[in-house]
């Protein structure tokens, strides 16, 4: 398959999954707060403002192809925190839970490699990045 391909598919599928879920956390912000607020962490409104913005905007960007590399290290970063702060350490005494969440932490960090290697590859000639190139 040829690179440019590959590369819209792979910016497609992280859109795929970060423009719902920010459209899912702006869309209900006293649910996104309210579990923010159970995972401890400090101002919950504005974690759950903050978190939807950012992943409605960053996948966007990464679909367009616009400022991708950055964007994509941006989502890296995010993927890492958000996989340590909501599935490092959960589940309690229940082991399947456990794994769960063990597993979607994984999940996380590999979305991160994946975002890694978006950054260095670039968007491709099938963005707004890509304008003019082969």
């Amino acid at each position: 398959m040829p690179r440019n391909v590959v590369l819209l598919l792979s910016r497609l599928l992280f859109a795929a999954l970060f423009i719902p879920s920010g459209f899912h956390a702006l869309s209900d912000i006293p649910g996104t707060t309210s579990y923010f607020a159970g995972l401890g962490l400090p101002l919950p409104m504005l974690a759950a403002w903050g978190t939807g913005l950012f992943e409605l905007i960053a996948g966007l960007l990464i679909l367009a192809g616009l400022k991708t590399s950055i964007a994509a290290l941006l989502l890296a970063a995010f993927c890492i925190m958000a996989g340590f702060i909501g599935h490092y350490g959960q589940g309690g005494d229940d082991p399947m839970l456990t794994f769960l969440h063990s597993q979607m932490l994984m999940k996380d960090i590999a979305t991160a490699g994946g975002f890694l290697a978006l950054a260095m590859a670039g968007a491709g000639a099938f963005s707004i990045d890509g304008r003019g190139s082969t």
